[in-house]
């Protein structure tokens, strides 16, 4: 039983480990996807007509 509580004890620790170097160390450009426009249709020259 104390085996497998080791093993949840470092996974746990490696997944906060993991966490916290995406969250400070790395940059945000590297997690940036496709921002979506907020525009909505009919406001201005929005350019969906």
């Amino acid at each position: 039983m104390s085996i497998l509580q080791n093993i949840l004890v470092y996974i746990t620790v490696a997944l906060a480990l993991a966490y916290l170097v995406k969250k400070f160390l790395l940059p945000k450009s590297l997690f940036a996807g496709k921002k979506r426009s907020s525009k909505s249709c009919g406001d201005g020259d929005c350019g969906c007509h």
